[in-house]
């Protein structure tokens, strides 16, 4: 037994020697190999990462692709759009050519009416719609021949607008058709035509149930009291403009003045104008047109003169704060804005080269600028007068005559009466005449005189009754004027 138990031992001891002898062995072994196993691992891992940032960048590349090409799709898309219509709207342009061949001529001017044509054609609607502009030598009747319109509603059409006097257009006013194609596509009916007679009259055309029916429309207008006040910085003409000012008041301010002042020589740099005068506007609050000026000052050289309206028994004139009138026998210039170029005396003669005298006060202004009759009379002569070209003469009364010369063209004729500011003729180069110019002439007593320091008596002054009138008017137009300028602070 105690030999077994020897041996076991003995067994035992040879196992722990060889696991010691094992383990010396094989753990550096393992250890190389675990230690190869690790570096493994950790190369995979290194390549993990890699793939996944490959990964997240091939994700934003195709979303930043995605984008672009979205981008390009969409303006591809717009571009071919617009080509899609320009083509359609062009094709259907010559289609429409082709089925009414009498209004061939009209369309390039219809670009924006085409797309509503176009509009209306992939909708399968009859309708079509023109705005035809009108040339020279055009009548309604002509136009309406180049619509194709049926012959009797032409002459119908014709005939009542003729009765109506509504016929009356004018090169390049617009005339806007709203028609409707036939069942053969051939004949053309009425809807719908509209054209203007003036800023605040229409015509309008209708067909219903094949019944043309023609009426005029007016044009509701409401009238308001207007308060400009402004310096002149340049001229009064371009200081009014930019204060906001129509040209035909401009121009009947001036006139009611020229009877005082010289409006090229006598203004200068801050003077201050004040103008009351009557706008009408339509029911949007756009001006059409202007009224009567009520009210207007003027401060010239420190001195500043106010004129009021004033109707005197059916005469309407401009009358000082005393009542006196502005109007005189002769305005001081026949011609608004013009330059003085030559003055009345001796002079070198600018075509025959001698000294000799001057009879009269140059004006220099572009040819066609409007000549005023600068008083009340009658017209002894308008023709041909030698070195003066064509030139008028007018016979005020027994003591004054004026001349006006080198014109080219008139307004009058020979034996007209005339009134004071009518415009009578328009500046030219007419004669012996260096460029466009008035020469003005004043004869007292059958000679000439210097127009330009002609002293002249001031106008009549109201008395009795009509003076009491003007008054009440005057004190009713400064309490307006008041008004107004309360209203603009």
């Amino acid at each position: 037994m105690s030999t077994v138990n020897q041996f076991l031992t003995n067994i035992n001891k040879k196992v722990s020697s060889l696991k010691r002898e094992g383990t010396k062995i094989l753990s550096p072994k393992v250890n190389q190999f675990l230690t190869n196993i690790n570096k493994e691992i950790s190369s995979l891992k290194f390549l993990t990462d890699i793939n996944r940032k490959i990964s997240s960048l091939k994700r934003e590349r195709t979303k930043i692709l995605s984008r672009k090409m979205e981008e390009i799709v969409l303006i591809t898309s717009s571009i071919l759009f617009i080509f899609f219509i320009y083509f359609a709207i062009t094709y259907n342009s010559i289609l429409e050519k082709k089925r009414i061949e009498s209004i061939d001529s009209f369309l390039s001017n219809n670009q924006t009416v085409l797309l509503k044509n176009y509009i209306l054609n992939q909708v399968k609607s009859p309708y079509l719609e023109y705005d035809y502009i009108v040339k020279d030598n055009d009548t309604i009747e002509k136009i309406l021949k180049k619509f194709s319109i049926k012959n009797d509603e032409i002459i119908f059409i014709v005939k009542k607008i003729k009765k109506m006097n509504l016929s009356n257009i004018v090169p390049n006013q617009k005339i806007n058709f709203i028609l409707k194609k036939g069942e053969d596509s051939k004949n053309i009916e009425i809807v719908k035509i509209n054209y203007p007679l003036s800023k605040t009259t229409f015509v309008q055309i209708d067909k219903r149930k094949e019944k043309i029916e023609i009426k005029k429309n007016i044009t509701e207008l409401f009238k308001k009291d207007i308060i400009v006040e402004s310096k002149i910085s340049n001229s009064l003409y371009s200081s009014a403009v930019k204060a906001g000012i129509e040209p035909n008041i401009i121009i009947e301010f001036a006139r009611i003045f020229g009877f005082e002042v010289d409006f090229q020589r006598d203004i200068r740099k801050g003077d201050v104008f004040e103008i009351i005068f009557e706008r009408y506007s339509d029911d949007r609050n756009k001006p059409i047109k202007t009224g009567k000026i009520l009210y207007a000052y003027l401060n010239v050289n420190n001195q500043g003169i106010k004129l009021y309206r004033f109707n005197k028994k059916g005469s309407v004139g401009f009358y000082d704060d005393k009542g006196k009138s502005i109007v005189k026998a002769l305005m001081k210039t026949p011609i608004n804005g013009a330059r003085l170029s030559s003055s009345y005396g001796k002079r070198k003669h600018p075509i025959l080269g001698y000294t000799r005298k001057h009879n009269g006060t140059d004006f220099a202004a572009p040819t066609g600028t409007p000549i005023m009759a600068s008083g009340t009379g009658t017209v002894i002569k308008a023709g041909r007068c030698g070195g003066g070209g064509n030139c008028i003469k007018i016979r005020h009364n027994n003591s004054y005559q004026t001349v006006y010369a080198h014109l080219s063209k008139f307004a009058t004729r020979k034996g007209r009466r005339v009134t004071q500011g009518q415009i009578i003729g328009y500046v030219g180069s007419t004669g012996m005449s260096t460029g466009p110019h008035l020469h003005y002439e004043v004869h007292f007593n059958g000679k000439p005189i210097n127009s330009q320091k002609l002293k002249l008596p001031s106008g009549k002054i109201l008395k009795g009754e009509e003076r009491k009138l003007f008054e009440i008017e005057r004190i009713k137009l400064d309490v307006k004027l008041a008004e107004l300028k309360s209203l603009q602070k």
